[in-house]
């Protein structure tokens, strides 16, 4: 891929990630609507329907409908993912380490620091501590939804930076669900899904470029997958990893990501944030905000990204490991350590995964929608006033003039 051709990839990306961060924040407001109108029966209901999936004797699935979203549904957005990632590693923003160091010690900070502040909170109430990962995670679309509404003041290096951070996060995200939101393995079915996914090997390295079998033996791997207890949408991401970059004269992973982009950004994840954004608030007053397990997700989002991610900037800025983007500086990188404070989407799903307590899951949601809200707000504000180009030394001085040294 020519410079100019992955520029522009990378423009047209950040576009339909901006214009479907702004249908999923719709999608948010809707379901906060319906959860606090006299439709919320009838919403409830909805996604408590049952769904079922038979393939003979063969294959039985039973799930309500708010499953079969959070497990199926988002299969595809955790595929594009992987393909993201894959594009990202072997041709984009992390193929080297000079390009990857400084979005690779902000995403660290930025997953480690919140957990922690969650940890802190929730010290004293051990039942919550298995949603420490809750705050951890950046919401992409989100994020740079609101940064296309500050136009030519946000630098296209800003945005870069923000997404490669965001695909490191969502490496971590999927490290975290197949570590630790796996339980009760069946091996049986864990060792059958061995065998589509040396099928889709055997594709890769014969070269096949059609699309058609890497789906066939993808789906067969999710329902093998979702049988052996792992958490199905991680088979979204192994299916996306066999998938060629090259094959021939043809780019099977780039035309499988723009084709994807849309479906993801103006369905898949519009359904998955009206089906688990719409939390009731009757009866619940500021004590439920500053309750543990939410005050623990919003302090997380809040503190913890800005902390994590801007202080891990600044000291592998400092200590010359790595250097700010050209036209970046440091206001951009507090603005952008804020905005990653949007957890939504990826918070909200590892929150279904850590509690089954309808208490603890409302909890999460109200963490999660205030913590992202708080975030939104103060970000758009530092980078509203931020010009679009730093001073001349701006890169390479922090704001109150002390020298960092970049290579």
């Amino acid at each position: 891929m020519t410079e100019t051709s992955a520029i522009k990839s990378l423009r047209d990306f950040i576009a339909s990630e901006s214009a479907g961060g702004i249908v999923l924040m719709v999608a948010a407001a809707a379901a906060l609507v319906v959860a606090n109108s006299g439709f919320f029966g009838a919403y409830s209901g909805l996604l408590d329907t049952p769904v079922s999936f038979a393939a003979g004797s063969l294959v039985s699935i039973d799930k309500p409908l708010l499953l079969w979203i959070n497990d199926g549904l988002m299969a595809l957005f955790f595929f594009l993912i992987g393909l993201e990632v894959k594009r990202e590693i072997l041709t984009g923003q992390l193929r080297s380490w000079q390009q990857a160091s400084l979005p690779v010690f902000a995403a660290i900070g930025g997953m480690a620091v919140p957990a922690l502040v969650f940890v802190a909170i929730n010290a004293g109430e051990p039942a919550n501590i298995r949603g420490c990962a809750i705050p951890a995670a950046t919401d992409i679309a989100f994020a740079l939804g609101l940064l296309a509404l500050l136009g030519s003041r946000v630098p296209v290096a800003l945005k870069a930076l923000l997404l490669a951070i965001a695909i490191i996060d969502d490496i971590g995200a999927i490290a975290i669900i197949a570590l630790f939101y796996t339980e009760n393995m069946n091996l049986m079915a864990l060792a059958l899904a061995l065998v589509p996914a040396l099928a889709m090997l055997a594709l890769n390295k014969l070269g096949v470029a059609r699309s058609i079998p890497y789906f066939i033996f993808g789906a067969i791997l999710w329902v093998l997958v979702l049988k052996s207890g792992v958490h199905a949408t991680l088979a979204g991401v192994l299916t996306a990893l066999f998938v060629p970059i090259a094959a021939g004269d043809e780019r099977p992973l780039e035309r499988l990501e723009h084709a994807l982009h849309p479906w993801v950004a103006f369905l898949v994840l519009p359904i998955f944030a009206f089906a688990n954004a719409g939390v009731s608030f009757a009866g619940a007053g500021a004590e439920a905000l500053f309750a543990p397990l939410s005050l623990g997700i919003a302090a997380g989002l809040v503190l913890g990204k800005q902390l994590g991610i801007f202080g891990s900037c600044w000291l592998a800025v400092r200590f010359g490991i790595a250097s700010l983007p050209p036209q970046v500086g440091w206001r951009h990188v507090y603005g952008l350590s804020c905005l990653a404070g949007i957890g939504f989407t990826m918070s909200l799903f590892i929150g279904g995964l850590a509690f089954v307590d309808p208490a603890q899951i409302d909890a999460v949601k109200m963490g999660v929608l205030t913590g992202s809200i708080i975030s939104a707000l103060v970000g758009l504000t530092v980078l509203a006033g931020a010009s679009r180009t730093p001073a001349p030394d701006s890169a390479s001085r922090g704001e109150e003039g002390v020298t960092v040294p970049i290579r």
